[in-house]
């Protein structure tokens, strides 16, 4: 096993103390250990993503279904658009994407490229959410439930998280929060379920991708990743996840950074 190897499955432990201590972030840390440490080409790590981080928020969703921290009903009402948003990116759009977009003799833009820089811009986003942190109350009574809202706001995230192999936690824990009236605890279980099948169903619908995906290398890394969950869930009960979450924050910050100036200079 080369050091790259095993220096990235190492690594795979802390997307899952992620999706453990916080319930998101999981696909943050996966794309660019898979696609900087593994080597594995952008567009196929984004099918990686979406398996690794199903896998782990699966078990994480059903640990918080056995404390009764999950509401199936808005599992259902929130999981469907972003589950169809999700496959219909991985079925439809994403094989019909060119592998060269742009092209000159100073300058080429791949489609590898986009992904990495849609990424980075996601992860961008995603540092302020955490560096200013949702208020945690238990219920946003500003919420009003409206369902043309949550359809379309899930519609986006879910084409968002198909686009960049994404689970999306850091986008559907402040929708579930202020479109329907989820006290917190509950949106995080929740978030959990959701991202687990639209995730898994995603990478479903990116069956062309299966033959080029390296099995055992995925299987360990997801293996980690589960291990990474406990491990976080155990450190949860003894460190204040929103100060964490901060921290976190500013680490994908400069992660996302890093990816655009990287990716630009390349170009």
């Amino acid at each position: 096993m080369a050091i790259s190897e095993i220096f990235g499955l190492f690594l795979a432990l802390f997307v899952g103390v992620s999706l453990g201590l916080l319930g998101s972030g999981g696909s943050i840390l996966s794309m660019p250990i898979l696609v900087y440490v593994l080597q594995i080409e952008p567009v196929i790590a984004t099918a990686y993503s979406l398996f690794v981080v199903g896998c782990t928020a699966l078990v994480g969703g059903v640990q918080k279904a056995k404390q009764k921290l999950v509401d199936f009903h808005k599992v259902i009402l929130f999981g469907i658009p972003t589950v169809l948003a999700v496959f219909a990116t991985r079925f439809f759009m994403m094989p019909n994407i060119p592998n060269i977009i742009y092209f000159t003799s100073s300058i080429s833009i791949l489609k590898s490229v986009l992904v990495l820089l849609v990424f980075a811009i996601v992860m961008i986003f995603a540092s302020f959410k955490m560096i200013r942190p949702i208020p945690t109350d238990d219920v946003n009574s500003s919420a009003d439930n409206n369902y043309f809202k949550i359809i379309m706001s899930a519609l986006l995230i879910g084409a968002i998280a198909g686009f960049v192999g994404a689970g999306g936690g850091f986008l559907i824990i402040p929708a579930l929060l202020f479109l329907t009236n989820t006290p917190m605890k509950i949106a995080v279980g929740t978030s959990l379920f959701i991202v687990a099948i639209q995730s898994l169903l995603g990478f479903l619908g990116d069956y062309n991708s299966f033959i080029l995906i390296n099995w055992p290398l995925l299987l360990k890394f997801t293996l980690c990743a589960i291990v990474g969950l406990f491990i976080g869930n155990r450190i949860s009960l003894h460190i204040a996840p929103n100060k964490l979450k901060v921290y976190f924050g500013y680490f994908i910050l400069c992660m996302g950074i890093y990816i655009i100036i990287k990716e630009v200079v390349a170009a």
